[in-house]
């Protein structure tokens, strides 16, 4: 059976990582830990892109060579995903000499199919995004440190796989997501003639790079570099058994700003080399603050690392995933975090978790009281969590708005019920309200370990059920409830 396989961009080391970063990591995280929880292997890829002349530029300003500027950033991503708890499967660095003999590897064979051919060029370069850009791309007025630039370069094929991807597209061989994203690709496709792609750089402008192995003057274009990460990862070679056990990938999760690199450059290359497309591309939105993008030049990019300190890994991660509608732009502002920590974790949750555990260990000497019924309300609402379904579909947020539904309906059956009086009367009524309140707290909160790992292991343990499953009475009359501490204090800004 073939591994699901999630893939994060890899991570331009030029400047620290941001709350984009974290955002898409984390997601990749949480989709990865929902495929594992539900059965199947997944295999979870990121890491970061070393090469290209902003990296040299970085290198130059602080008097290092680019490699040990790279040693250097390389630890701040990896510090992060740790403080997130992020359980990636590999982490790969494009410096790496598994990665850049597959590039080397792949540019051979490329060449060898004729897909690759030498010419002089002349256009505007756009250093920022490094790639040649259109005029009509630099009337836009959106690309900065734009220069003319006339030299000699390698170019791939591009052109030649248009109608192809087109149609591959339509037919979501190759599946691009959201709807919104698809029609901006095709559009982008159907209206002009695709240019070839230069996938070169001349050593004498940029010796920062992997070199193009039939000609040692020059070093492969960052992009065409980069986005063979995806299989040099899983050891995309001659001994292609192992490699076939991966790939194609389920999805690449990428910012919408990288959509026409992994839409029309990736795929063009996979279809030159006669691979598998993968099987959907997600474009995700922006964070925003006051409704506009991050940006260093405009100084309001958030540090996820300072939110981590102040807050705690678990929170961050449940509000990225629950607060951006996957496929969006959403706002962030510390005001917004705090309402809805306090709302969904402090008051609805962790009440919950101390108001039923404090009733159980008032009562029934803090064991799990047995039941009468094998049936309740709560077990009807539990079964309407389309969890198989949310993961299949990426609704990482239509899937906690669920649980938190369900969470608030476990606080009205209590009302409704009022177990504390029910005790005082029927010791046995009371325990079955109670049996079934604390089963939907542990089921909400299997639902909810992967976007809060520890946090949620602690309500476990709390109930002495971490090794137990989704199913629904699982567990068992008798269990004993442990001490515990409040999992979610309120924030009182």
């Amino acid at each position: 059976m073939k591994d699901f396989y999630i893939t994060t961009p890899i991570y331009y080391v030029n400047d620290k990582p941001h709350i984009g970063h974290a955002y898409t990591t984390v997601l990749a995280d949480v989709i990865h830990r929902y495929n594992k929880l539900i059965g199947n292997n997944s295999f979870f890829l990121t890491g970061l892109d070393e090469h290209g002349l902003k990296v040299q530029q970085s290198a130059d300003l602080k008097n290092i060579s680019p490699q040990e500027h790279c040693d250097k950033m390389a630890p701040e991503f990896i510090k992060l995903w740790d403080k997130l708890g992020i359980q990636f499967t590999d982490f790969i660095r494009t410096t790496e000499s598994r990665h850049i003999e597959v590039v080397q590897h792949i540019l051979t064979k490329v060449n060898e199919s004729g897909d690759i051919y030498f010419d002089e060029y002349e256009g505007l370069y756009s250093v920022s995004e490094e790639r040649f850009i259109t005029e009509k791309e630099f009337e836009s007025g959106n690309f900065r440190e734009v220069k003319k630039i006339k030299e000699k370069n390698y170019f791939f094929k591009m052109s030649k796989y248009q109608q192809k991807l087109i149609q591959a597209i339509k037919s979501d061989e190759l599946k691009i997501l959201p709807q919104t994203r698809k029609n901006e690709v095709l559009g982008f496709l159907e209206n002009q003639e695709l240019n070839d792609l230069c996938i070169s750089r001349p050593k004498s402008r940029l010796n920062w790079g992997i070199e193009i192995p039939f000609d040692k003057d020059y070093v492969t274009y960052v992009w065409f570099d980069a986005l063979i990460n995806y299989i040099s990862s899983i050891k995309f070679s001659k001994e292609e058994d192992f490699f076939y056990h991966r790939w194609p990938a389920d999805i690449h999760l990428i910012g919408k700003d990288i959509l026409t690199t992994h839409a029309v450059y990736w795929p063009t290359m996979l279809m030159s080399l006669g691979l598998p497309l993968p099987g959907s591309i997600f474009a995700h939105g922006w964070w925003l603050t006051d409704q506009e993008k991050m940006s260093k030049s405009l100084g309001n990019v958030i540090n996820p690392l300072s939110l981590i300190d102040k807050y705690g890994p678990d929170s961050v991660r449940y509000f990225l995933m629950r607060e951006m509608v996957l496929g969006q732009d959403a706002n962030f502002s510390e005001e917004l975090f705090i309402k809805r920590y306090n709302a969904d974790l402090a008051n609805d949750l962790g009440n919950l978790v101390s108001r039923v555990t404090k009733l159980i260990s008032k009562f029934y000497d803090s064991k799990i009281p047995k039941f009468v019924n094998q049936d309740s309300i709560l077990k009807e609402k539990y079964s309407n969590i389309l969890l198989e379904n949310r993961i299949k579909n990426f609704e990482i947020h239509t899937l906690l708005k669920e649980v938190t539904d369900f969470i608030q309906s476990i606080n009205i059956f209590l009302e409704e019920n009022v177990p504390w009086k029910q005790a005082k009367s029927d010791l046995e009524l009371a325990g079955d309200t109670l049996y079934h309140s604390i089963e939907a707290i542990r089921v909400s909160t299997k639902i909810l370990e992967p976007v809060m790992p520890r946090k949620c292991m602690e309500i476990l343990q709390i109930l002495s059920s971490e090794d137990l499953g989704l199913d629904w009475g699982s567990l068992q009359p008798e269990t004993l409830i442990r001490e515990q501490v409040v999992v979610f204090p309120r924030i009182v800004d």
